[in-house]
């Protein structure tokens, strides 16, 4: 695997926030390097050749060089603003190129699927990275997965994954990716005698039908005529 160089300057009053603001606005984002038993250095890093290291190989080894000497790292975390998503902090761990290391690696689906294009299933990746255990100089870039014989309700596993130079850590039972058929929607229809409700349409300001008696206790309206009794009165003697 190719090494990186680049250049760390020394970080004076690490952890201040009004430093750190300005570290960043300056293009330079904090950072610590660890491990192998040594003390701790705290570093700036420029942001671009960072950018540039993950794009192309998140688990570079890169050559940290800085004023108390060099160190050959990995890069261990990445802190990201929760709004920007703007690089804010790296961890680096120290690393010996002839000791084993254990890192995450990407999974890569290849091929086309047999299930997801014939029988009209769903391809469901569960596991986009595996961790391995290797040399630093044997880092897999990606691990692929072939799915184009994987059909539905079938997966590929862990222990399914061809092995270079690399051990995989995680359990060998853990699902990588299946296929599975699709979800059909449900009609609900209405029970046996059950009778649908008939839709009341209000109409508003509907004038009363005529010749329709007016609600009990109705006032009639100004000007009306008084409605008929139902029984005459009786003539008078």
């Amino acid at each position: 695997m190719q090494q990186t160089k680049i250049a760390a300057a020394t970080r004076e009053n690490a952890g201040q926030r009004g430093t750190l603001s300005a570290h960043r606005a300056a293009g330079r984002i904090p950072a610590v390097i660890y491990g192998l038993d040594k003390k701790p250095v705290s570093v700036t890093v420029d942001e671009k050749a960072m950018a540039a290291i993950i794009k192309a190989n998140p688990n570079a080894i890169i050559t940290l060089q800085h004023p108390g000497g060099e160190d050959v790292v990995i890069i261990k975390a990445i802190q990201r603003h929760p709004v920007t998503d703007k690089y804010t902090h790296f961890d680096f761990q120290r690393i010996s190129l002839t000791e084993k290391i254990k890192v995450k690696v990407h999974v890569k689906l290849v091929g086309e699927c047999y299930g997801a294009k014939t029988q009209g299933g769903l391809v469901e990746h569960t596991m986009r990275e595996v961790n391995v255990s290797c040399l630093p100089t044997e880092i897999p870039h990606e691990v692929t997965v072939d799915i184009t014989d994987l059909h539905i309700n079938h997966s590929l596993r862990v222990k399914d994954i061809k092995l270079g130079k690399f051990e995989l850590l995680d359990a060998p039972e853990q699902i990588v990716v299946s296929v599975t058929a699709p979800k059909e929607e449900k009609v609900e229809t209405p029970a046996a005698g059950a009778a649908a409700e008939p839709e009341v349409v209000a109409a508003k300001g509907k004038k009363e039908e005529e010749g329709a008696a007016p609600a009990a206790g109705a006032k009639p309206a100004a000007g009306a005529a008084p409605a008929a009794d139902k029984k005459a009165e009786a003539p008078k003697k």
